[in-house]
């Protein structure tokens, strides 16, 4: 069985917990942030899961992760 590539694009935006959950990055937060409050661009700072039903194909983008 050869060994499966891994997508370097998705190894950069997501990371495998030691729960076996994948977690990801807020969007949102790269410009045009005057018009954004103090409150929304610091929720924004804090991590995320990624949906579980976007977790399958993400777990085979990143199998060595």
């Amino acid at each position: 069985m050869p060994k499966i590539k891994t997508n370097k694009s998705a190894a950069k935006r997501f990371k495998k917990r030691n729960s076996g959950k994948i977690s990801r990055n807020k969007a949102y937060k790269s410009h045009i942030l005057t018009s954004k409050t103090t409150k929304r661009k610091r929720n924004l700072r804090r991590g995320d899961l990624v949906d579980k039903a976007d977790e399958k194909n993400i777990k085979r983008l990143i199998p060595y992760a």
